[in-house]
């Protein structure tokens, strides 16, 4: 991919801005008191953080937990703490220079990597959409026993509907999702403190990053594409221009600031609950010998032995999880169709599109594999995201430290060397992983077909002329 020689510095107004309807709809109120001031920025590091807690965090924690106890715990700790300086950066990248992530390919890509890079992004947006809307399926099967695929035709429709909502102001929609947030947190809350886990287990957990064998590494895989989502980072950097706050250095420096804080709030909340489903599986099914392979197991196996309140519960948690999960996968949908494609259509139609890409795989997957394959899915589907995640990381961190981009708000030395630290452990894992499942022949090959692919595009690609 090579960068074109555009003359941005500290931002751009070349780009229609995407969520075009709500962008910078949410006023600042000026001279008011530092928390106020907070409040009125918090929102987006939460519509981020359900991202952390979907039904694809869920599958790859139960199955984590009830197979290798608390083992795991240090890799939902690292994958949080990648998850924060890259959404971090994300909100540096969209207040700074007036772009979210999607435009910045657009502006700076040569047009085969843009395309390139979209399909990728699309990939790994029907991979996160197909765990979301299994997820909800599951849940309100558990609860009201509807069929799964009644189920995805339901969850397609409501989440359109719950968008909608924000054609009453954004701060709606935001509240929408802070409460299906805090029913996950209180429901987690409740089971665990009906399972009663081994603490000195929770803390070995934590602080000693070992993989108990190689089968732990496909799991730990899928934690890390769970926790950090690809389309999250898209995601971020178009939510972050709902405020309205001054077109100032000072005032975007506040507004880093302040965003900054929202998302580490946001992920660390996030992480507990990732935390507590990971506790529950190994306090409750890894105690007992109980392997949890489908999210239909995990409710029967509690109720004997935490009782019918822990099975509701989860059944609860999980229909929230699906549900506000769904809604911001179809705005990050939204928003990649735009920032890549630079469609004008109307927002109904474009949540319609990118809801029917999660759907239609979602549909043909169950009728394939079966409904008792439901969360072998969605753990397939979280390495996938893993997968496609230095694709958008390392443009990333390209573009927040480019000055010309960014101006003043560039990253500095420290902040450059450890997201780069972040973007190659990543890649590394994930080579690692494609190694032992493919073969080094095969990963040569691909490795090779990216390289002549990027050769291309620098030195062979001709633009057409203006029109």
């Amino acid at each position: 991919m090579t960068l074109r020689n555009l003359p941005l510095s500290g931002g751009s107004s070349a780009a229609r801005p995407s969520l075009p309807e709500v962008h910078r709809s949410v006023g600042i109120p000026q001279g008011a008191g530092w928390l106020r001031r907070f409040l009125s920025f918090a929102g987006p590091g939460y519509l981020v953080s359900v991202g952390y807690m979907d039904p694809g965090n869920w599958a790859t924690d139960l199955e984590g937990g009830s197979r290798f106890g608390y083992a795991l715990l240090w890799v939902i700790l690292a994958s949080n703490l990648m998850a924060i300086l890259l959404q971090t950066l994300c909100a540096r990248l969209g207040l700074a220079s007036g772009l979210d992530l999607a435009q910045a390919c657009r502006e700076r890509f040569k047009k085969p990597a843009v395309i390139a890079l979209w399909l990728l992004c699309e990939v790994a947006i029907i991979a996160c959409d197909l765990a979301e809307v299994i997820g909800s399926a599951v849940a309100l099967n558990l609860l009201f026993g509807i069929p799964l695929v009644w189920g995805v035709l339901i969850t397609s429709a409501d989440v359109l509907a719950l968008l909608a909502l924000s054609q009453f102001g954004f701060r709606k929609l935001e509240a929408l999702i802070l409460v299906l947030v805090s029913t996950i947190a209180a429901c987690f809350a409740l089971e665990v403190f009906l399972s009663k886990p081994d603490w000195h287990g929770v803390a070995l957990g934590l602080t000693h990053p070992l993989l108990p064998n190689r089968d732990a590494l496909y799991v730990a895989l899928g934690i890390l594409g769970a926790t950090v989502m690809p389309h999250n980072l898209y995601l971020h950097s178009a939510l972050v221009q709902t405020r309205a706050h001054a077109d100032t250095p000072q005032g975007v420096r506040q507004a880093i600031r302040n965003n900054t804080a929202d998302t580490v709030i946001a992920l660390m909340a996030a992480f507990f609950v990732n935390a507590a489903i990971l506790v529950l599986a190994a306090a409750v099914f890894h105690k007992h010998g109980q392997i949890v392979t489908e999210f239909q197991q995990a409710p029967d196996l509690l109720r004997p032995l935490l009782g019918g309140a822990a099975a509701t519960a989860f059944g609860v948690a999980l229909l929230a999880s699906g549900q506000s999960s769904t809604i911001t996968g179809t705005l990050a949908g939204q928003i990649v169709m735009e920032g890549f494609l630079h469609l004008r259509i109307a927002p109904w139609l474009r949540r319609i599109i990118t809801r029917g890409l999660a759907i239609v795989p979602a549909l043909i997957m169950l009728k394939v594999a079966g409904d008792r394959s439901a969360m072998s899915l969605v753990v397939w589907s979280q390495v996938i995201l893993s997968l496609q995640l230095s694709f958008a990381t390392f443009p990333l961190l390209l573009f927040t430290s480019d000055r010309r981009l960014m101006g003043q708000f560039a990253n500095p030395g420290w902040l450059k060397a450890a997201g780069y630290g972040v973007c190659v452990a990543i890649a590394a894992l994930n080579l690692y992983y494609l190694v032992q499942q493919i073969g080094a022949l095969w990963l040569g090959l691909l490795i090779a077909t990216a390289l002549g692919f990027a050769a291309w595009v620098h030195w062979g690609y001709r633009p057409p002329p203006a029109s």
